[in-house]
């Protein structure tokens, strides 16, 4: 490309530069040979006018004082009825430029000039051109490769940046490049780069929510179906597959939940539900695991709460605080209900250290942890509780103290 754009922009030069040219190394030299003419003739008018004052005066003609009259290198010839013909200056060889005039005395005046004096000047004018289209074509050579330069970089680097698109680098390069189309692709290629970056966060995000809110619910699962393989009573095992089936059903809805989230924040399933029943299933689920512990998970606080949002999501939570609680906690670990307005909270605390007081509001950050933990588990829980229009907070940072604010449904009785 770079290529064709010099031999294109050098071809239009050439051929302006031959058809002007040529045109004006004629024009000058039509110009210098008539004004070549006009010179001698102007010569031979003003001899004749001289010649014809000193023969009426009767004065002498002089080669002396003739010569002054006309230019240096020319040479003029009087002839005078009955007179020897009077001769100034050196008579040219070759080529000349002749003018003749006839006086009043009826006198003759020749006056000629080399042709060699017009074809020097013609040489001069016809080297000042050349120099000149000379110069213009390095300046069009200069200009051709610098513009060609300027529209194949561009391009290059275009070229460089939707391979490392390809590639699977999504980062914009924020380019531009002073050429209109030019920074139009620029604009259309980091659109496309952001938009990619976009789609691999989520989905590094998705990856990331997902391995860590399915780790502990399907170990707990895994574990009642160990139970299940134990046992030969076959109440134990229907009791045990109804509450491994609930479980699942759980997980399938945290995973549908984090999936909706990932493509659209927004986008809500929120239903009415019994808050009594979400915090009663996870005590039972979470009571093996601190009795292992030598710990306890108490309830109290205001009970026959109907709340609005996702159950699922709403149980994966609370276990999420419950889990952080037996983790990172001590002592017992109690969830409490109350009312606050038109919202229905739970709080879950227990009696460890609590959160560190250089993380304080930014323990819900991704990748925020003081216990060396993966940091997701109250960030993903944060998304669940905001993405059913519900929020997340800590209330107190010692003894810890998280609140999960959920709006409320308001029966007849709640309005009265």
């Amino acid at each position: 490309m770079r290529r064709r754009l010099i031999n294109s922009t050098l071809a239009v030069v050439l051929v302006v530069i031959a058809v002007f040219g040529v045109s004006l190394v004629l024009v000058e030299t039509r110009t210098i040979e008539e004004s070549a003419r006009e010179s001698v003739d102007s010569d031979a008018v003003r001899l004749v006018s001289i010649v014809d004052s000193r023969l009426v005066g009767g004065e002498g003609l002089s080669q002396r004082a003739l010569r002054e009259q006309i230019e240096s290198g020319r040479y003029a010839r009087i002839e005078i009825p009955g007179r020897k013909p009077i001769e100034v200056g050196e008579r040219p060889s070759g080529s000349v430029i002749r003018a003749s005039r006839i006086g009043a005395q009826r006198e003759r005046v020749t006056v000629e000039a080399s042709r060699s004096t017009v074809s020097k000047e013609v040489g001069r004018t016809l080297l000042i051109i050349l120099s000149v289209a000379l110069l213009a074509v390095l300046a069009a050579v200069f200009l051709a490769i610098r513009q060609a330069r300027r529209l194949s970089a561009p391009l290059t680097d275009l070229a460089e940046t939707a391979e490392r698109l390809g590639s699977g680098d999504p980062r914009p390069r924020h380019r531009r490049y002073g050429v209109p189309e030019l920074d139009r692709v620029a604009d259309v290629l980091d659109s496309s780069a952001e938009r990619i970056a976009r789609m691999l966060t989520a989905e590094r995000r998705l990856a990331a929510d997902a391995s860590h809110q399915l780790r502990t619910p399907l170990t707990a699962l895994s574990m009642r179906l160990e139970e299940i393989t134990l046992t030969d009573d076959l109440d134990t095992v229907k009791e045990e597959a109804m509450i491994a089936l609930a479980q699942v059903e759980r997980l399938t809805d945290v995973v549908q939940r984090l999936l909706t989230n990932s493509r659209d924040p927004r986008t809500g399933s929120a239903i009415a539900f019994d808050l009594d029943e979400i915090v009663k299933q996870q005590i039972e689920e979470w009571r093996p695991a601190s009795r292992s512990e030598g710990r306890a998970i108490v309830r109290s606080g205001k009970q026959g709460l109907r709340a609005v949002g996702t159950p699922g999501a709403v149980a994966q939570v609370l276990a999420t605080l419950i889990e952080n609680s037996l983790m990172h906690g001590d002592g017992t670990v109690a969830l409490r209900t109350r009312v606050a307005g038109n919202q229905a909270v739970v709080e879950v605390s227990d009696e460890g250290p609590g959160v560190p007081p250089d993380l304080g509001s930014r323990v819900f950050e991704r990748a925020v942890s003081g216990r060396n933990s993966t940091g997701l588990g109250l960030a993903v829980a944060r998304d669940l509780a905001e993405a059913d229009g519900g929020r997340l907070e800590l209330l107190q940072p010692h003894p810890p103290v998280f609140a999960l604010f959920l709006s409320r449904e308001m029966t007849e009785e709640a309005a009265d």
